[in-house]
């Protein structure tokens, strides 16, 4: 099920795939270098409305409007608010998600858009080889219990470069995993493999946030 959002900057687009009585909702937006069909989005997707929570896939309107570029960071909060603004209405606990950038629009309105916790996924700790440009005040920042999940050859920071998490905040590891949760064939692990992995922890913590089934 799709549904256009009209936001001050185009309309997003919102895919559902829902979840029977649902106890949540994952709001998941996409990365600055790609879309909805991201391998991690496309798998939470399929994986968690079995197990009670309803998967909303979130397109930026620079997606919608078909750019291939996206917007400043505060273009893209302001396209977020009025999606998450849509997905809370109803009453069912949200957990703000995304990708990439997408993770640090998450990370940035989440306290202030009514989630219950931030998914950030693959979260760009650094631009890649700039490790003097943290980003990491916005991931403390977020206000909310939050789930990093980073692959651990991410040339925008591995699991090994992030410090110390407070509580509240957790780390998962994704072994062998790029930035796009991509393995090389020589992993001894598969890509499918990898994907439940990925589905599995977050599928874990979501249950320690949301309310059971």
């Amino acid at each position: 099920m799709q549904q256009l959002v009209p936001t001050p900057v185009g309309d997003a687009r919102i895919t559902t795939h829902p979840a029977d009585a649902p106890r949540g909702v994952l709001a998941l937006g996409h990365g600055a270098g790609g879309g909805t069909e991201a391998r991690d989005l496309l798998a939470l997707a399929a994986a968690l409305p079995p197990l009670g929570v309803t998967v909303a896939l979130v397109e930026q309107p620079w997606r919608v409007a078909g750019k291939r570029l996206g917007p400043a960071p505060k273009t893209l909060d302001e396209a977020w608010r009025p999606v998450m603004a849509v997905l809370t209405a109803a009453g069912t606990p949200v957990v703000a998600a995304g990708r990439s950038a997408g993770a640090r629009v998450a990370c940035r309105t989440g306290a202030s858009t009514g989630a219950v916790a931030v998914l950030a996924l693959a979260f760009p700790l650094h631009p890649p080889g700039r490790p003097e440009k943290s980003r990491l005040e916005e991931l403390l920042g977020s206000g909310l219990p939050t789930l990093v999940v980073q692959g651990a050859a991410d040339t925008f920071g591995t699991p090994a470069e992030f410090p110390a998490l407070p509580a509240g905040h957790t780390l998962v590891e994704v072994p062998h995993g790029s930035h796009g949760f991509a393995v090389p064939k020589r992993a001894p692990v598969g890509q499918e493999e990898t994907l439940a992995g990925i589905t599995a922890a977050v599928a874990a913590w979501l249950d320690g946030v949301l309310p059971a089934r």
